[in-house]
């Protein structure tokens, strides 16, 4: 019998370093901040979505095992032996889909990691973030989950020079309500992503 998508963590472990390997050479992120990523609880690392290679950024930044809630659309096509593989949750957007956030909450309950966009999908628009759904939050209440806020900007190209991802300071959601608390997120993502292009227009400045 076939492990659930929260049980599974040999497929991460063992593919995942040579991932890192891989995406650092071609791409040449910049990932600052990643100390503050906690090492030994449950966390939420929720940020932006523009690509689909977003979710490697944080695996590059921690060794911890990341469930990554994903949309289910992912486990129907040719990749889907590698998305089960390492242990990403499938999500159905078209409705509430109680039976992946009850498998999230269980990595969190246990003291793992879950990784999700809050946007709820790439963001293609010209908005600078897209509002944010509360899956996150509520989750993180709920199992009082520290949420590792991040913002990432650039872009995907070979030895990019500007493709860059953020992290803030872990927190709790605590006394806050969801929407308080996912208020607070959308802040900190948004800051996160200027202070990234902040940098990036003065080092053009100053090349």
């Amino acid at each position: 019998m076939s492990k659930k998508p929260e049980e599974q963590e040999f497929g991460y472990k063992l593919l995942t370093p040579l991932m890192r390997a891989a995406f650092k050479i071609y791409y040449s992120p910049k990932i600052i901040g990643a100390e503050k990523i906690p090492e030994d609880c449950s966390i939420v690392i929720a940020g932006n979505h523009k690509h689909v290679y977003d979710q490697c950024l944080t695996i590059m930044a921690t060794k911890r095992v990341i469930h990554y809630m994903a949309k289910k659309e992912y486990f129907d096509g040719k990749l889907a032996p590698f998305f089960r593989f390492v242990g990403c949750i499938p999500v159905d957007r078209s409705r509430r889909d109680f039976s992946s956030a009850m498998s999230a909450m269980k990595v969190l309950k246990n003291e793992g990691a879950i990784g999700i966009f809050p946007e709820g999908t790439r963001n293609k628009t010209d908005d600078f973030l897209l509002r944010f759904k509360t899956g996150a939050v509520s989750m993180a209440k709920k199992t009082d989950a520290y949420i590792v806020p991040f913002g990432l900007t650039g872009d995907y190209k070979f030895r990019s020079k500007n493709l860059t991802v953020r992290y803030g300071e872990p927190f709790k959601v605590g006394d806050m309500t969801v929407e308080e608390a996912n208020q607070k997120l959308y802040r900190e993502v948004e800051r996160l992503m200027l202070e990234n292009l902040s940098e990036e227009k003065e080092m053009r400045k100053n090349a």
